[in-house]
């Protein structure tokens, strides 16, 4: 089924889906960087999830606005498939392959939205587009 009505948002659409990742990102470095909102699994991390913090902080903060979109993108698509191998399918004795039953399933979704938001880019209400990067 076609919908062409709904074509002429898409570019809009595009940048509502790149900032409302950015802002679930965000939240998740304000979380891990500054303990709020005060998560028992975010008490005493190590210092790798305060690298991941650091880098959900700030490039989350960019995909907000739109800037560097398709770098910051790109590089938190990385981010998230090594938290799911490392964080979620890895971290007992034995390899979890399933993301219901490790908990995975927000670092894959997470990942294959930034890996689109690289393809992508930013959409009409960016920064990148104000500044005639895309």
């Amino acid at each position: 089924m076609n919908f062409p009505y709904l074509v002429r948002f898409q570019p809009v659409l595009l940048s509502l889906f790149r900032f409302i990742t950015g802002l679930l990102l965000f939240q998740y470095g304000i979380a891990k960087l500054f303990k709020f909102p005060v998560l028992p699994y975010f008490a005493n991390i190590p210092p790798i999830i305060y690298a991941a913090g650091t880098i959900e902080l700030v490039l989350g903060a960019l995909l907000m606005i739109g800037l560097f979109t398709r770098l910051a993108a790109f590089i938190l698509s990385g981010e998230m498939a090594f938290a799911y191998f490392m964080g979620h399918m890895l971290k007992g004795e034995t390899p979890v392959f399933l993301p219901l039953l490790n908990g995975g399933t927000a670092a894959i979704l997470f990942c294959f939205a930034c890996l689109y938001l690289s393809a992508a880019g930013g959409g009409s209400v960016s920064a990148d587009s104000a500044m005639g990067k895309e």
